[in-house]
C-alpha cells in the first residue's frame, strides 16, 4: 500500500503530539534521553520516507482541493528540513539537559519542522501563509527558552515585535494580489495574473510578498533580527533557525514566484521581479559579508555570514531570465545551496552550542587555542568553515560554482563576480576564527574536560556529511535539479 503523500508532515505532528504525551503521563520523572531519543527519530523518519519519495520519482499530487501540492521539490527540501532536526534534537539532548520545561522544546522544534515542510507543500498564498505562522509561533517561544537569560528573553521579544510587522506586510501583500485577480491558489494566479487588470495593485502586492520572504530568509532589508535572535537563542535553536527556517522561506518563495508569478507574464505588466531579486542578491551577500568581517562575537560573526549566503541563494531567483535549461540549472544550484548549507551551517552553530557548554566564551579571543584541547571539534569547525567559504574541503565548493556558473549562463556575470568577490571576504574572516583556534595562544577561561556525546555526534556528523558532498556531489545535485524542474516545468 502506498504511503500518503503528506507523511512526513504527519509524522512530524504526530511525534510532537507523542511528546507532549510523554510529559503529561510522566511530568516529574527525568526523560531527557527518550524525549530527544523521539524528537531525533521523527525527523530521521520524515526525511527518510522524504527521501524515498524522492528517488522512486514520485509525480506532483494536490491535495485539499489544491491548497497543497506534493512534488520532487517537497520530498526534496523535507529531507533538509528532518535532517537539522534531527541534529539539533541529538545536540539538545546534552545541552538543555539541565533545563525545565524540556518537553516544550522539543514540541516546539517538531512542530516548527512541521510547518517548514508544509510550507514547501505548499500551493496556495493562504496555506504558505498559516505554514509560516505555524514556523514563526513556536520559533518566538524557542528563542526565548532560555527565560533566565536576559540575552535570550530578549531575542525573544525582538525576534516577536520584528516578526509581527513581517506578518502584516506579507499578509497584506497577499490581500492586495488577490484583491487584483480574485484568487488565492498558485495555479490559478498563473493564470489570472495575465488577465489582470489592476497591474498596479497587484506590483504592489508582488513588493510586499518579496518583504515577507525577505524576512523570513533573513535577506536584506529584513535581516537585522537575525544577529540578535541568534546570538540570544540557545545555539542549537540559532542553528536550526539560520538553516532550516531559511531554506523553509527560500522553498517557499520559488513556489510562489515560480508557480504562481510567470516571469513572462509579469514582464508584459512592466514587473519585472527578478530585478528586485538581483539588487535583493547583491545587497544581502555584500552587507551580509561586510557587516560579518567585522564581528568579534562567533555568534554574530555566522549569523551576518548567515544573511550572506541567503543572498548567494537569491541569485537563484535573480537569474531567471534565460532558457528553461539554464533556470532549471541555477534554481538547482540554490536547491543544492542550501542542502549543503543545512548540515554546513547547522554544524558550526552546534561547535557553538559545545563551546557554549564548556563555559568559554563568545569572542574570537575567548576561541583562542581551543585546538590544544579540543582537537576533534576545532578540526570539525575549520572543515565547516571553509566548506561556507567554499573552499574544496566540503559540499560548498561544488554549489557555489554551481550558483556562480549558472548566473553566467543567464548573462549576469557580474553578478557571479559579485559573488566571488563576496566569497573572498568571507574566506577572511572565516581564516580569523580558524586561526584563533588553532595559532593563538589559549586564553585564561580554558576549555572544560567535559565530552558530551550527542553535541559531539551531531557536529561529528554534519562535518561527514559536508565533506562526503564534496566527492560524491552528484546524488545531491540530480536531486535538486529534479526538484528545480517541478518547480521550472510545472
Amino acid at each position: 500500500m502506498a504511503l500518503p503523500p503528506l507523511t512526513p508532515q504527519y509524522v512530524l505532528g504526530l511525534a510532537a503530539l507523542l511528546v507532549l504525551a510523554v510529559d503529561a503521563i510522566a511530568p516529574t520523572t527525568r526523560k531527557n534521553g527518550l524525549l530527544a531519543g523521539i524528537t531525533t527519530l521523527a525527523g530521521v523518519t520524515s526525511a527518510g520516507v522524504a527521501a524515498w519519495f524522492l528517488a522512486s520519482g514520485a509525480g506532483r499530487t494536490t491535495l485539499f482541493d489544491g491548497a497543497f501540492a506534493v512534488d520532487a521539490s517537497t520530498s526534496f527540501f523535507t529531507v533538509v528540513f528532518g535532517c537539522v532536526a534531527a541534529l539539533v534534537a541529538v545536540a539538545s539532548y546534552d545541552y538543555v539537559r539541565d533545563e525545565p520545561h524540556r518537553a516544550a522544546y522539543y514540541a516546539l522544534i517538531l512542530l516548527a519542522t512541521a510547518g517548514m515542510s508544509v510550507m514547501a507543500a505548499a500551493n496556495s498564498l493562504v496555506t504558505g501563509f498559516l505554514a509560516i505562522e505555524l514556523v514563526s509561533l513556536p520559533a518566538y517561544a524557542l528563542v526565548a527558552y532560555l527565560k533566565r537569560d536576559a540575552g535570550s528573553a530578549e531575542a525573544g521579544l525582538k525576534y516577536f515585535l520584528v516578526g509581527a510587522l513581517s506578518s502584516a506586510i506579507l499578509v497584506y501583500g497577499i490581500s492586495l494580489v488577490y484583491a487584483a485577480t480574485g484568487v488565492f491558489g498558485f495555479d490559478a494566479l498563473a493564470t489570472a495574473v495575465q488577465r489582470t487588470e489592476h497591474a498596479t495593485v497587484l506590483g504592489a502586492g508582488v513588493v510586499m510578498l518579496i518583504g515577507g520572504f525577505a524576512f523570513k530568509t533573513a535577506s536584506v532589508p529584513f535581516h537585522f533580527w537575525a544577529p540578535e535572535a541568534y546570538e540570544g537563542a540557545p545555539a542549537p535553536i540559532s542553528a536550526f533557525l539560520s538553516s532550516a527556517s531559511k531554506a523553509a522561506g527560500f522553498v517557499l518563495a520559488f513556489r510562489v514566484f515560480l508557480l504562481a508569478f510567470p516571469l513572462a507574464a509579469f514582464e508584459g505588466l512592466g514587473i519585472p521581479w527578478t530585478l528586485v531579486f538581483v539588487v535583493l542578491a547583491v545587497a544581502t551577500m555584500t552587507l551580509g559579508n561586510v557587516a560579518a568581517a567585522t564581528q568579534t562575537n562567533v555568534k554574530r560573526m555566522l549569523a551576518y555570514s548567515s544573511i550572506g549566503h541567503a543572498g548567494y541563494v537569491l541569485i537563484g531567483l535573480a537569474a531567471l531570465s534565460g532558457p528553461a535549461s539554464s533556470d532549471v540549472a541555477v534554481v538547482g544550484a540554490s536547491f543544492a545551496h542550501l542542502f549543503v548549507y543545512g548540515f554546513t551551517n547547522t554544524g558550526a552553530f552546534l561547535v557553538v552550542a559545545l563551546v557554549e557548554r564548556w563555559g568559554v566564551g563568545q569572542t574570537f579571543d575567548d576561541y583562542a587555542g581551543l585546538g590544544r584541547s579540543a582537537p576533534v571539534a576545532s578540526a570539525v569547525l575549520a572543515v565547516l568553515l571553509f566548506s561556507l567559504a567554499g573552499l574544496p574541503v566540503g559540499g560548498g565548493f561544488w554549489t557555489k560554482y554551481a550558483l556562480f556558473l549558472g548566473a553566467v549562463q543567464s548573462g549576469l556575470w557580474w553578478l557571479a563576480a559579485v559573488g566571488v568577490v563576496n566569497s573572498a571576504l568571507s574566506l577572511f574572516y572565516y581564516s580569523r576564527l580558524v586561526k584563533a583556534v588553532w595559532v593563538d595562544d589559549p586564553g585564561e577561561t580554558g576549555v572544560a574536560r567535559e565530552r558530551p556525546a550527542g553535541i559531539y555526534a551531531a557536529v561529528v556528523a554534519a562535518a561527514v556529511v559536508t565533506v562526503a558532498l564534496l566527492v560524491a556531489p552528484d546524488v545531491v545535485f540530480s536531486w535538486a535539479d529534479a526538484a528545480a524542474s517541478a518547480l521550472v516545468s510545472a
